[in-house]
């Protein structure tokens, strides 16, 4: 009985820790976002009749608010990071529950402008906590089974989803409402069960730059880049070229996050193991290769079973990622966390903002020629990637400054 006693003590405090917060919301965001991003090509298809253009001005605005993420620093200065997380993940969920109420241009920018505020707000203060909360020799682990806590949770939303349109006879507005509705209960739910946790390292409310992250914000730069381009166009590809249903694109969502699963928690593994240098590294180079290889679709005809391995491999090797946030963490003055998290963020979406919109108009002449500059663009960041020095402390934050 003792023993029972004291297992359910440790999992409750385990549970109102700030690790098991951070999986709580880990496990939140993405069934909303998840909801909104499954649906989101054939409901403009479909119901709002996009073409390449306005799928394009719609993905340029959902980056403003990661554009002025830098506003986070204001807002910090009258609220703590966790309270803005929670708020964050209610305007997201609800944004995304009255999507389909919405359904023309206008409503589309204005609920999609909404989400993305909530989405993007909630992104730079949670990256934020992550690395003041968790420590640093266990940081790629504990990260890695929080990408897996969001991939089981969007693994959950997109089988539901999968089986509703298939089988379940509901349409757009029962299931946005339902994705939304319960990302705004789980914050809610956060609220309340969770006390105001403490930080270490009182964060800087300024701007903060530093000569010496200049690397970082590079890869940030191009990370966002490449994103876009992905997260754009990559499944746009599968509804208007090959025709995909919502339950076919859904289901290859599903296996996305199955294997994200499996192997986002080996990645954490593998970044501890060989360091951020060649998992990055790794990453960029598989990106080449992915990149290149969408062009073939259009150059060769490839078919849909080719386009669809590509994206389940694709989204593996951006699931590395990661690997930059633990690099930042190894060099940082725990006291810029914070503001730098919203300096990155801003720095991650000033190309997201402006290729989207100028892409959606080569898109509708060449589809092949954005995968390219997608390639060149990977290319750039496999070079960026080897600058980084094996072990990255403070004032070794590059090769360059081993030497």
């Amino acid at each position: 009985m003792t023993v029972l006693v004291a297992t359910f003590r440790e999992a409750l405090a385990r549970r109102r820790s700030p690790v098991g917060l951070l999986f709580l919301m880990a496990f939140a965001m993405p069934l909303g976002f998840s909801t909104w991003l499954a649906l989101l090509n054939n409901f403009t298809v479909e119901v709002a009749h996009f073409s390449g253009i306005e799928i394009g001005w719609l993905q340029t605005v959902r980056e403003i608010p990661g554009f002025f993420a830098v506003g986070v620093i204001l807002v910090l200065v009258v609220m703590r990071e966790q309270t803005l997380a929670l708020l964050a993940l209610v305007a997201l969920g609800a944004a995304v529950a009255v999507t389909s109420l919405f359904p023309s241009f206008a409503g589309l920018l204005i609920t999609t402008l909404i989400g993305s505020i909530g989405f993007h707000y909630y992104e730079t203060v949670n990256q934020s906590l992550q690395l003041q909360w968790i420590d640093k020799k266990r940081a790629p682990q504990v990260i890695g089974w929080l990408v897996a806590a969001g991939s089981a949770s969007s693994l959950l939303a997109y089988g539901l989803i999968a089986v509703i349109f298939k089988w379940g006879g509901l349409g757009y507005d029962a299931v946005y409402m339902a994705g939304g509705g319960i990302t705004v209960a789980i914050a809610v739910y956060c609220w309340l069960a969770y006390p105001a946790f403490p930080m270490d390292t009182p964060q800087h409310n300024r701007l903060i730059l530093r000569r010496r992250y200049w690397l970082y914000y590079t890869l940030q730069f191009m990370s966002g880049a490449r994103r876009q381009i992905f997260m754009v166009f990559a499944a746009f590809m599968m509804v208007e070229h090959f025709g995909l249903a919502v339950h076919e694109l859904t289901f290859l969502f599903l296996i996305n996050y199955a294997a994200n699963i499996l192997f986002a928690p080996m990645m954490g593994w593998m970044i501890n193991r060989i360091g951020e240098k060649w998992s990055l590294a790794f990453e960029y180079a598989g990106l080449i290769g992915v990149f290149i290889a969408y062009g073939g679709i259009y150059w060769f005809g490839w078919g849909a079973a080719m386009a669809a391995a590509l994206y389940v491999i694709d989204h593996l090797f951006f699931a590395l990622a990661f690997a930059q946030k633990t690099y930042f963490q190894k060099i940082a003055d725990p006291a810029d966390i914070a503001p730098t998290a919203a300096v990155a963020f801003t720095i991650n979406h000033i190309a997201a903002v402006v290729l989207p919109a100028a892409l959606g108009y080569l898109w509708v002449t060449s589809q092949a020629s954005v995968f390219v500059l997608a390639a060149l663009l990977a290319g750039a960041s496999l070079v960026l990637a080897l600058l980084i020095p094996r072990h990255p402390i403070p004032g070794r934050e590059t090769v360059f400054s081993c030497m």
